[in-house]
């Protein structure tokens, strides 16, 4: 389970400090616009109506772009199918945008299923209520051990 501070409630408009420490990944797949790797974390769900492949996109940030929480190193663009890298999440503060939660846990093709997750933009990045695929999700009972630590209540 990821290193939440306890059971905190969450509100939108929270900023957050969040990490992960590194773990080994494998690339199993190179496009222009993201790197898949095998996902060091999470278990496939047996009973799961999706059929996840174990692996996980990590976006290319290209520019001003924001690629997401998990980045890989060596960089996005060194990197080839075959390769191994660490995957995990640098330092970043965020603010929460949107909460969802699931009763039952929502079916995603992974173990451990999730409960709760928060959506985030960095602090620094305007948040669009229009857009419908913005920012980047914390699983709050995520098998990656991600960190987060309160910084201001929204």
């Amino acid at each position: 389970m990821g290193e939440s501070g306890g059971r905190r409630e969450f509100k939108v408009g929270d900023v957050l400090l969040v990490s992960c420490p590194s773990a080994p990944a494998r690339v199993v797949h190179v496009t222009p616009f993201e790197v898949s790797v095998e996902w060091p974390w999470a278990r496939i769900d047996p009973y799961s109506a999706i059929r996840w492949n174990g692996h996980r996109a990590i976006p290319r940030a290209t520019g001003r772009e924001w690629g997401g929480l998990f980045q890989v190193d060596p960089r996005a663009g060194d990197l080839e199918a075959g390769d191994s890298c660490l995957v995990g999440i640098p330092e970043t503060l965020v603010r929460i945008i949107d909460i969802g939660h699931f009763d039952p846990p929502a079916d995603v093709g992974w173990l451990p299923r999730p409960h709760t997750m928060l959506i985030v933009l960095p602090v620094d990045r305007p948040h669009d209520p229009l857009a419908e695929e913005e920012g980047d999700t914390i699983d709050l009972d995520s098998a990656a051990p991600i960190k987060i630590e309160p910084v201001s209540r929204g």
